[in-house]
């Protein structure tokens, strides 16, 4: 069953306690979504067209290799022989991305596994053209550490929250089924990162799932233990997607995008704490909360294989039969034909 969380005192004090950085993080978050979404609803024409040579990225501030490279210039040094610019154009959150992709808002995105197949099913005019490694500890289910709940059976009848349509609802559809539960066993609540933490620690749900770096943020800030993590469940694939015809004119500039991104993740997972002081102040996060979280990600992009296709392919079929998507859809009409081989 589904059950919603009204506003409370408690809930409030719990919004008002949290961590102020994490805060004005998810504050700048969600102002950047509403001028965003003003901005493409109000001033981009469908398919629109970026200036000749220039490259447009649509990231995620918690996507932390790109706010490296956002903020280093190493994407620019890769592209400048090719004659290209780099134009970084921050989103929200995944659904957002897809949107600007859809529109000709960008012409590159990187996302999770999730946005792309409800973007897929509702008509978005979209490729995957790589993918990053699996990170499954990137995502999990957290209890509080003076829970009793010491296993996934134990969240029978039990308030979970989630948000909706994200990688982690598959999370938690696989690891319940693992469980020898269904999903209609839990009593499953629909809440944003920053709403089902102020649930969580006010006790109002009994565990939570989450993805990096929210999930590392709880672990080091009100010590919210695993209960499970994608492990042996699921593989929690990156992905890059692109407009379709820009990917295919333009083969040079997306061999450069993967080959900075390789380079530069490489040296973010040598250079670990480095890379974290870094970072950390761009997202509005403390260090040893982005460290955590860099630890769990791997970052090495490769073109979309059939395999990691078939993963998502599960992803979409499972999505369809729990009626959270309208339709069932073929990943594969989605990937890049160069990439199929």
């Amino acid at each position: 069953m589904t059950t919603a969380i009204h506003p409370t005192p408690t809930r409030l004090r719990a919004l008002r306690g949290l961590f102020i950085g994490f805060l004005a993080f998810t504050a700048f978050v969600l102002s950047a979504a509403f001028v965003l979404s003003a901005a493409f609803l109000l001033a981009q024409p469908v398919h629109a067209q970026g200036k000749p040579g220039e490259l447009r990225i649509g990231i995620q501030k918690s996507s932390a290799l790109h706010t490296l490279q956002r903020a280093t210039g190493s994407l620019q040094k890769k592209l400048q022989p090719l004659g290209v610019t780099v134009k970084w154009v921050e989103f929200p959150a995944g659904p957002q991305l897809l949107e600007g992709l859809n529109v000709g808002a960008v012409d590159v995105g990187y996302v999770g596994e999730a946005p792309p197949i409800f973007a897929q099913a509702a008509g978005a005019q979209f490729v995957y053209i790589g993918n990053d490694p699996a990170s499954p500890r990137a995502e999990a289910i957290v209890v509080r550490k003076d829970s009793p709940i010491q296993s996934v059976a134990e969240l029978k009848g039990k308030k979970v929250a989630l948000n909706k349509g994200s990688n982690v609802h598959y999370l938690l559809a696989r690891l319940v089924e693992k469980a020898g539960l269904k999903l209609s066993d839990l009593q499953v609540v629909y809440l944003p990162p920053a709403d089902a933490r102020a649930a969580f620690e006010s006790k109002n749900v009994d565990a939570w799932v989450i993805w990096d770096p929210f999930l590392a943020a709880a672990e080091k800030q009100i010590g919210a233990r695993v209960l499970a993590d994608g492990t042996g469940a699921v593989n929690n694939h990156q992905y890059y997607l692109a407009q379709r015809d820009y990917a295919a004119k333009n083969p040079q500039v997306i061999q450069a995008l993967f080959a900075a991104s390789v380079e530069d993740g490489e040296w973010l997972k040598a250079h670990l704490k480095q890379a974290a002081a870094q970072i950390a102040p761009l997202q509005g996060l403390p260090v040893e909360v982005v460290e955590l979280a860099l630890q769990r990600q791997a970052f090495n992009v490769k073109p979309i294989t059939p395999a990691v296709a078939a993963d998502q392919q599960r992803i979409a079929d499972t999505f369809f039969e729990l009626k959270l998507i309208p339709k069932a859809i073929q990943v594969s009409d989605a990937v890049l034909v160069e990439a199929k081989h």
